[in-house]
C-alpha cells in the first residue's frame, strides 16, 4: 500500500464479487470467467477477487452456492409444499412454472453452474448439497426415497425445458410428479 493510502473498508465486497461473477456467467458463460472479467463487473481491484477466492473454482463455489438459495428458500417457503393436505404434484409443478415465467435466463444461469460439477469436482459437493437440501424439503412430505426422486424428476424436466427451448409444460410436469407420488404409495 502506498504511503498515505488508506485501506478501505469495505464488508460488502465479497458478496459484490458473488454477484458480479453471476452476471459474467449469465453473459459470457463459464468460458468468459475469470478474475479479471469479475474485477471488473464488480468494479474492484483484481486484488480483491484473488484475495476473497483464491481460485476461479472457489469463486464457482461461491456462485452456484448463491444460485441454489434462489429455488430451494422457495420451495421451503411454499405453503402448499409444507401443508400435509395440499397436493404436492400441483404445487411443485406451479412453483417450477414460477420459476420460468419469472426469468428463464436465470433457470440457465443455475443450470450452467449446476452442470460445471461435471468438469469441475470441487462444484460437485455444492451440487450434492442443493439435492440434498431440496430432498430434505420435500421428505417432510414423504419418504426420503421419493423426496430424491421429485428431484431428480424436476431437475429433469427442467434440463429437457432449457435444452430443447420448449415452453414448460405445468399440466405434464404434475402429471408425472402425480406419478412418482403415486408410486411411492402404492
Amino acid at each position: 500500500m502506498a504511503a498515505g493510502a488508506v485501506r478501505r473498508y469495505d464488508p460488502g465486497r465479497r458478496e459484490r464479487i458473488v454477484d458480479a461473477a453471476i452476471r459474467v456467467v449469465a453473459r459470457k458463460g463459464i468460458a468468459g470467467l475469470s478474475h479479471r472479467s469479475v474485477a471488473a463487473e464488480a468494479d474492484v481491484p483484481l486484488g480483491s477477487t484473488t484475495y476473497h477466492f483464491k481460485t476461479l473454482d472457489d469463486l464457482l463455489v461461491a456462485a452456484l452456492r448463491r444460485a441454489n438459495e434462489g429455488f430451494a428458500a422457495q420451495i421451503a417457503r411454499s405453503p402448499a409444499v409444507a401443508d400435509p393436505e395440499a397436493d404436492l404434484a400441483t404445487a411443485l409443478a406451479g412453483l417450477l412454472g414460477e420459476v420460468f415465467a419469472a426469468d428463464r435466463g436465470r433457470a440457465e444461469l443455475e443450470y450452467e453452474l449446476y452442470l460445471a460439477a461435471l468438469r469441475r469436482p470441487a462444484l460437485r459437493p455444492v451440487a450434492a448439497e442443493w439435492c440434498e437440501a431440496m430432498a430434505g424439503i420435500l421428505a417432510d412430505r414423504t419418504d426420503p426415497v421419493t423426496a430424491r426422486a421429485l428431484v431428480a424428476v424436476m431437475d429433469g424436466i427442467c434440463l429437457q425445458v432449457l435444452l430443447t427451448d420448449t415452453e414448460y409444460d405445468e399440466p405434464y410436469t404434475r402429471e408425472i410428479l402425480r406419478r412418482v407420488l403415486g408410486a411411492a404409495g402404492g
